[in-house]
């Protein structure tokens, strides 16, 4: 379904119109518990959720931020897909295949479009809106550390989707007339290292028994046992579908699954130091010295790391592809928006065997013809110049955009009339773009900061505290 106000519109629609009625059903078992719509205003002034507000606001901006520094730092940090592809092959192109139906196709596209958005907004409104601060506040750090923690993997790691690595695979969510642009202007598309679809609830779930094991009780008697078989409901869909849609890999869900660990045990322990905030002051957020030193060689460690060993590191080898596709497959890179005045220099080179073809088309001419995870090359090829790329041969792109919405794209296939290429044959390219602002490396480590930090809090809590409390039992 073609709705007018897009795929963010849609999602954003249906997040607000479901937020109530999914709350009152999971909440169905304790009608006393509830907040009523006109005493929203109250609880939120009563319980102090200002800083909720504040939090995601904040995110939504760092999050521009962090954005604004993926492309431009390709040129120096490049990728690591091909480390990915060797530890686990073509896995992902065997669950497609088994499982590709329209039906599907649609349902799960949907579910992934929407349910991560309506995961992050809806965890704590359905704690305040069942009158569990505690909760409330751990949701709303839950979402707020984890994306901290991914900071660095998303920035120095780079690790394409499968459906552009994986001949045979098909982008099912992203080659979409509906989604084609939302996806290519708000997505890297290779960020699949950590997989916080995974991460993000998985989170959460670990909080929800923390907070359980905290209380004395089990699980199953918890009053908001309901919410967390919904949640759990999720991640098995998630599991399934960011295969399916041919987004990530299956080694992405690992370090998802390892943040979710590092961050709920972090929220956890620090949530009760933040609700207590009014009472003893701002001095308390403020970790003591062993944490801070702790913190503080962590920092060190790991910032030197991404200096010496991701920077023009063993992913900027202009011989590894960052792209492959087979007979039959149109792939796309996106050339983001950095600038109306500055153009962007796209070095296209061939490391394969085979002949490939290449053009540079804008959105709005590719749009028309993109459905369901195919695009339909011959139905534009007149819009732009074809290039035939022999093995070893490159061509050079300038893209010079006119307004923010201008987005181009270059596309790539096999060349079908290169009669050697055999039907198992794969095509491999490099694709690097040089932007005006590719020197982020200096910012981008800086905003690596704060995972490092909470890794070292974490690391200082998990031993020191454990040994304290040991030794306090023995007496």
């Amino acid at each position: 379904m073609q709705w007018p106000i897009g795929p963010y519109g849609t999602a954003m629609f249906a997040l607000l119109a479901l937020t109530i009625p999914v709350q009152r059903f999971l909440s169905r078992d304790e009608p006393h518990m509830r907040v009523r719509l006109a005493e929203i205003p109250r609880e939120i002034r009563e319980k102090g959720y200002w800083w909720h507000i504040a939090l995601y606001a904040a995110m939504f901006i760092f999050k521009a931020w962090i954005d604004h520094h993926n492309e431009p730092m390709k040129a120096r940090v490049g990728g690591y897909t091909h480390w990915i592809h060797d530890i686990e092959g073509a896995w992902t192109a065997t669950v497609q295949e088994a499982f590709l139906n329209d039906l599907l196709t649609d349902v799960l596209s949907a579910h992934y479009l929407f349910m991560y958005l309506f995961m992050i907004w809806f965890s704590p409104m359905y704690y305040i809106l069942t009158k569990d601060e505690i909760m409330a506040d751990k949701a709303a750090l839950n979402y707020f550390v984890i994306y901290l923690l991914a900071v660095p993997l998303y920035l120095f790691m780079n690790v394409e989707v499968t459906s552009s690595y994986l001949p045979g695979v098909d982008a099912l969510l992203y080659h979409d007339a509906f989604t084609l642009e939302f996806f290519t202007a708000n997505d890297p598309m290779d960020n699949s290292v950590p997989s916080l679809h995974i991460g993000l609830p998985i989170s959460l779930l670990i909080l929800n028994r923390l907070h359980c094991r905290s209380q004395g009780i089990s699980i199953k008697e918890w009053r908001h046992r309901e919410f967390d078989i919904f949640v759990m409901a999720n991640v098995a869909i998630y599991a399934f579908s960011i295969q399916y849609l041919g987004i990530h890999w299956v080694v992405d869900i690992l370090p998802g699954l390892l943040m979710a660990v590092i961050c709920a045990a972090f929220c956890h322990a620090v949530q009760p130091v933040v609700r207590a905030r009014g009472e003893n002051g701002w001095s308390s957020l403020l970790p003591d010295k062993r944490q801070t030193a702790v913190a503080l060689v962590s920092m060190l460690l790991f910032s030197g790391w991404l200096v010496v060993g991701a920077v023009d590191g063993p992913g900027a080898d202009e011989d590894l592809p960052n792209y492959r596709f087979g007979q039959g497959d149109v792939n796309l890179d996106t050339i983001e928006v950095h600038s109306l005045w500055d153009p962007v220099d796209v070095d296209v080179v061939n490391v394969g065997e085979w002949t490939v073809e290449v053009m540079l088309v804008k959105l709005d001419v590719v749009e028309p013809h993109a459905s369901r995870g195919h695009i339909d090359w011959d139905a534009f090829a007149s819009y732009g110049e074809v290039h035939a790329l022999k093995a070893g041969e490159a061509v050079e792109f300038e893209v010079l955009t006119e307004s923010l919405r201008d987005i181009s794209y270059v596309l790539m296939r096999l060349s079908p009339a290169d009669p050697a290429t055999p039907t198992d044959g794969v095509g491999e390219l490099r694709i690097t773009p040089h932007y005006v602002d590719d020197e982020l490396i200096w910012s981008a480590v800086l905003a690596s900061w704060p995972a490092f930090i909470i890794f070292g809090i974490s690391v200082e809590g998990l031993i020191f505290r454990e040994v304290e409390e040991a030794d306090a039992s023995t007496l």
